[in-house]
C-alpha cells in the first residue's frame, strides 16, 4: 500500500529531533526492525529512538509535512505483522520508554511507559503486594504498550479479563502530532466519550501511546495449579464446560492437545505417557481456604468426567515449571514441522467441543497436521496448521484449511482473532466477520484522526494480498523469533 505521495526522507531533521545517537539508517541496523513474530518482512528507511512524547510529536509532525509513514514498535513480538513497516518510512521504537513512573498502593493503580516489559512489571507490583493479572504467553519479553495496542489477553482472562479491563487512562501522540490525555486514575468516570477504549486494541493505527495508567488488584494469598490428563480430547474439552457449568471459576483453564503435548515432551520430558490425548492446566487463586476447597472440588470434577490423573502443584517452583511449559508450546511446535500457520480464534466456551471436532475434520480433509492449545476458559484457542515451508502443495492445503476454519468459527458465533489483532496477516479476512457499514465506520474514525494516512498504514482494513501470508509461512521461523 502507498500511504501518500512521498518526498525524500528528512534524515537531518530527524537527527535534530532525537540526536544522531538515536537514529539508524544503515541497512544492517534496519533489518532488525523490519519484521515481527509473524515473519512478515519489509525494511524501513530509518529507525528512531525517541525518549519523550514531545520528540515523538516532532517526528509525527515531520511525517505529516514530508508525507512519510511512521510505524510504532515495541518488542516486535506480535503475530500478525502489526509492527512491520510496509512501504518503508520510519519505525518509531519505544524501547527508551521503559519507566514505571508510579505505583499507588492506596488507590491501586500504576503509571507506566509503553516499553515496560509485562513480566517485569508484574514482578515489581507483586513486591508491593499487588497484582496485574493480564499474562500473555510472551510476558517475559512483550511490552505493556504492545499489550494495550492489541488488547492482549492470556490464561487468566477467564477470571480477571484482558488488558482492556485494566487500562484506566493514556497519554497519546495523535497522527497529527498533538498530545492528548485520556481517561482517569479513579475507578469511575464518564465525562465525554471513552477515548481510552478507542485506542486500546487499535494496533498503532490511531496514535502512539506514551503513557499508561493501569488498574491493579491485591495479590492473592495463594495459588495452586492442577495438571489434568485425559485419554480423550473430547472428554477433555467437555470437562471445561462442566467446570464452568458448576460455577467453579478458576483463574485459568488452559487446553493442550496431543500434538502440542508431543512438542513440549520433546523439550521438557514431562513423562506424561503415550496414551495422553490432551491436558488441562488449571490455576486457582485466592485465600488459602478457598484455594484448598476449589482444588479438591476441581480434582473430583475432572476425575468424574474421565480424567486419567490429576497432579496438584502448590509450591512456586513446581507451578512455574508447568507454566513455562505452557508458554513454550508455540516455539516447540517447530520441532514437529519447520513452519506453521498460527491463528488465535475464539468461540463461545460451550462451542469448544464443536471447534475441536471441526479441526479434526479439517486436518483429515486437507491432510495437514493441526496442533491446538490455549485459553479454554474463555474460548480462545490457538490453532496451528503444521507444514513444510518447501512443500507448495502442503502450503496451499494449509491455506484452504485456515480459510475454512474462519468460516467454522464465525458459524459458531466466534471471532477470527481473540487477542493477536489483525495487522497484515488477517486483514484479508476482516470482511468475513464485520459488515461493510461497520468497517466503513471504523475507517471514518481513522480518516478523522489520520487525514494524511501516515500512522501505521496498511494494517487492519487494507485487504493485503495472500503474498503476506505466504511470506509469513515460508519465512525461516527460528525459535529466536518466536
Amino acid at each position: 500500500m502507498k500511504a501518500c505521495k512521498r518526498e525524500k526522507l528528512p534524515v537531518k531533521e530527524l537527527k535534530n529531533i532525537v540526536g544522531s545517537e538515536y537514529l539508524q539508517t544503515a541497512r544492517e541496523d534496519l533489518v532488525c526492525y523490519g519484521y515481527d513474530a509473524s515473519g512478515i518482512e519489509s525494511l524501513p528507511e530509518a529507525v528512531v529512538f525517541p525518549g519523550t512524547a514531545a520528540e515523538i510529536s516532532g517526528i509525527v509532525k515531520l511525517a505529516n509535512r514530508y508525507r512519510f509513514p511512521v510505524f510504532p514498535r515495541g518488542a516486535g513480538s506480535g503475530n500478525v505483522g502489526g509492527a512491520v513497516p510496509l512501504g518503508g518510512g520510519v519505525v518509531i521504537s519505544l524501547n527508551r520508554f521503559d519507566r514505571v513512573i508510579e505505583i499507588n498502593t492506596e488507590d491501586l493503580f500504576a503509571v507506566v511507559e509503553p516499553g515496560v516489559v509485562t513480566g517485569k512489571f508484574q514482578e515489581i507490583v507483586e513486591k508491593e503486594g499487588l497484582f496485574y493479572p493480564p499474562d500473555p504467553a510472551s510476558s517475559n519479553f512483550c511490552t505493556i504498550g504492545g499489550n494495550v495496542a492489541t488488547g492482549a489477553g492470556g490464561p487468566r482472562a477467564v477470571k480477571y479479563g484482558v488488558t482492556y479491563n485494566y487500562v484506566l487512562g493514556l497519554e497519546v501522540v495523535l497522527p497529527t502530532g498533538e498530545i492528548i490525555t485520556t481517561g482517569r486514575k479513579t475507578e469511575k468516570g464518564v465525562v465525554g466519550y471513552d477515548l481510552t477504549s478507542l485506542f486500546v486494541g487499535s494496533e498503532g493505527t490511531l496514535g502512539i501511546i506514551t503513557k499508561i495508567v493501569l488498574r491493579l488488584l491485591p495479590l492473592p494469598d495463594q495459588r495452586a495449579t492442577l495438571l489434568v490428563v485425559f485419554d480423550s480430547i473430547h472428554r477433555c474439552v467437555k470437562t471445561v464446560s462442566e467446570i464452568l457449568r458448576n460455577k467453579t471459576l478458576p483463574s485459568a483453564i488452559e487446553f493442550i492437545d496431543k500434538n502440542s503435548i508431543e512438542a513440549v515432551e520433546n523439550r521438557f520430558d514431562l513423562g506424561l505417557g503415550k496414551n495422553v490425548e490432551s491436558v488441562l492446566l488449571i490455576e486457582v487463586d485466592g485465600d488459602t481456604e478457598i484455594v484448598d476447597l476449589m482444588t479438591r472440588r476441581l480434582s473430583d470434577l475432572c476425575k468424574k468426567h474421565g480424567a486419567q490423573g490429576v497432579d496438584i502443584a502448590t509450591d512456586n517452583e513446581a507451578q512455574e515449571k508447568l507454566w513455562r511449559v505452557r508458554k513454550a508450546i508455540a516455539p516447540a511446535l517447530l520441532s514437529l514441522k519447520p513452519a506453521k500457520i498460527n491463528e488465535d480464534v475464539c468461540v463461545p466456551r460451550s462451542k469448544i467441543p464443536d471447534l475441536i471436532a471441526a479441526l479434526d475434520r479439517l486436518s483429515e480433509k486437507y491432510s495437514v497436521p493441526v496442533a491446538s492449545f490455549g485459553h479454554a476458559g474463555d474460548g480462545n484457542i490457538h490453532v496451528n496448521f503444521l507444514l513444510d515451508r518447501n512443500n507448495t502443495d502442503e502450503l496451499v492445503r494449509a491455506e484452504l484449511a485456515t480459510r475454512e476454519l474462519f468460516d467454522h468459527v464465525l458459524r459458531l458465533g466466534g471471532t477470527i482473532s481473540g487477542e493477536h489483532g489483525i495487522g497484515i496477516a488477517k486483514s484479508p479476512f476482516v470482511g468475513k466477520e464485520l459488515g461493510d457499514t461497520e468497517v466503513e465506520t471504523m475507517k471514518r474514525i481513522k480518516r478523522a484522526l489520520d487525514p494524511r494516512k501516515i500512522m501505521n498504514p496498511g494494517k487492519i482494513f487494507e485487504s493485503n494480498s495472500s503474498f503476506f501470508r505466504r511470506k509469513k509461512i515460508l519465512h525461516d521461523r527460528s525459535g529466536a523469533r518466536l
